[in-house]
């Protein structure tokens, strides 16, 4: 197993998943691509997440490592991601829908319903052997024109890379420390309690 699985994978207080366990957030990707019907099936499966009235409000536009669209993604990354998410094999821009399709009231739920989607994706991913890192740090507003997302009407919620896992030193630090720092979580008592 590579070294870096075996650090970052979950240690729970109860028994989940191999698959929520095995997922995390690297840094450092392998230079293999990924094909667009890998793509397409991490996207299939976040496609069939529930959605309230069955909106379905996710958007995923892709692009991979070398395209135009990829690197006009790149240039939106913050100082802080800009040394190692370039090293990505894709991207993925993530939005919903504002409004219901229907009737064009506000969703109130367009937002968790895209969240719902990415972490069908990103199980899918895993399953996969491809790991993803959800990246909140570029600017949204150049990354919205770019992609030429009406903002009225979409939400642009975060920029997703994805790519094969890679050796943890090829990376500069802070980025190395991390990659090799377990993972944690709060206690289950700080944020779930019956009621």
């Amino acid at each position: 197993m590579n070294p870096t699985l075996e650090l970052k994978e979950a240690r729970t207080e109860h028994d989940v998943l191999p698959l929520i366990r095995r997922r995390f957030s690297p840094r450092a990707f392998t230079s293999e691509p990924l094909t667009d019907d890998e793509l397409l099936t991490l996207v299939e499966a976040a496609h069939w997440a529930p959605s309230s009235m069955n909106e379905q409000p996710w958007r995923f536009r892709y692009a991979h490592r070398g395209s135009v669209a990829f690197d006009a993604l790149r240039a939106t990354l913050s100082t802080g991601n800009q040394p190692w998410a370039p090293n990505a094999a894709a991207v993925i821009a993530i939005s919903g829908m504002k409004l219901h399709a229907r009737n064009q009231a506000p969703n109130a739920t367009w937002a968790f319903d895209t969240g719902m989607a990415v972490g069908n994706l990103l199980a899918q991913a895993t399953a996969m052997g491809i790991y993803g890192h959800l990246l909140g740090g570029f600017n949204h507003a150049a990354a919205n024109e770019a992609l030429g997302i009406n903002t009225a009407e979409e939400g642009l919620i975060c920029l997703l890379v994805l790519g094969r896992l890679g050796d943890a030193d090829s990376l500069p630090e802070p980025f190395l420390t991390r990659e090799r720092t377990p993972r944690s979580r709060k206690p289950l008592s700080e944020i779930a309690q019956r009621i």
